[in-house]
């Protein structure tokens, strides 16, 4: 799943000021400068962060040297820069990072082993799904998704999931946004995924073909945490010739309680 538009930042726009808008302070610049930055968009140029971030390419050239000194960013021979290691160690004291990850890990693997599979664990983030965890499967064409990568709700199982089970507002609110499509498979019509979402939440279960690569099957459950909330999602994605959605749904669930066992000491 190797997808490579050049397509904005998912802030940019919302940071070009127009009149009376307030002006940026130094740390939104700074984190301007990181939010250029995405699983589409790895290896950035300084001009392609100043485009990216809504920048003057002097602002982003004296936000990215600091960044560096900091840990932020690091910088290549070519010029080009990309996130630090400074920004993982941060990232691990995220208790929905690093905490859910250490109680899934072995439940997920067990699932990778069982499936063949491309398992991943998911939260939300705002209106969009985030990978806290991704095995990939050894097959001919693996699903190239990693850690930290964002994609949008309604175009994921996992996201499909988390929306389903999110309050009537925010999933409105997110029906109401524009909606990208992926490929001629992608559902962007409100309707269909009202419908959808409802059949999720009445079965447990979200299945979608072919929403970002076509030849693909995501099969996904929500994950409840020890009050029985959902607290994020699992899903496999497999190749749609001979996948059978009702086995995978039934070794996800099982995996899910598992999950919700081992989280329950943690908290």
């Amino acid at each position: 799943m190797t997808l490579t538009p050049d397509v904005p930042a998912p802030h940019a726009a919302g940071r070009r000021r127009g009149p009376g808008t307030a002006r940026p302070t130094a740390a939104g610049r700074a984190l301007s400068v990181l939010d250029a930055f995405g699983p589409r968009h790895r290896c950035l140029s300084l001009s392609e962060i100043a485009r990216r971030a809504g920048l003057t390419l002097p602002t982003a050239h004296r936000l990215t040297r600091e960044l560096v000194d900091w840990g932020a960013l690091e910088r290549d021979s070519a010029g080009r820069y990309s996130v630090g290691l400074r920004l993982l160690e941060l990232s691990a004291l995220a208790p929905r990072g690093l905490e859910l990850r250490e109680a899934a890990f072995p439940h997920l693997e067990d699932l990778h082993q069982i499936t063949r599979g491309n398992v991943h664990l998911a939260v939300r983030d705002g209106m969009q799904v985030v990978y806290v965890e991704a095995i990939r499967a050894r097959v001919r064409n693996p699903v190239t998704s990693r850690v930290g990568d964002r994609w949008p709700m309604h175009a994921t199982g996992t996201g499909l999931v988390l929306l389903a089970h999110s309050e009537p507002d925010f999933q409105e609110a997110v029906l109401r946004s524009p909606l990208e499509r992926f490929n001629p498979m992608t559902v962007t019509d409100p309707a269909e995924l009202r419908r959808t979402l409802a059949h999720i939440r009445q079965t447990g279960v979200a299945v979608a073909r072919g929403q970002i690569t076509m030849p693909d099957l995501v099969v996904a459950v929500p994950v409840l945490d020890p009050a029985g909330e959902v607290t994020a999602a699992i899903s496999v994605v497999v190749e749609t010739e001979g996948a059978r959605p009702r086995e995978l749904a039934a070794v996800l669930k099982q995996a899910s309680r598992a999950i919700t066992r081992a989280l329950s000491p943690r908290r």
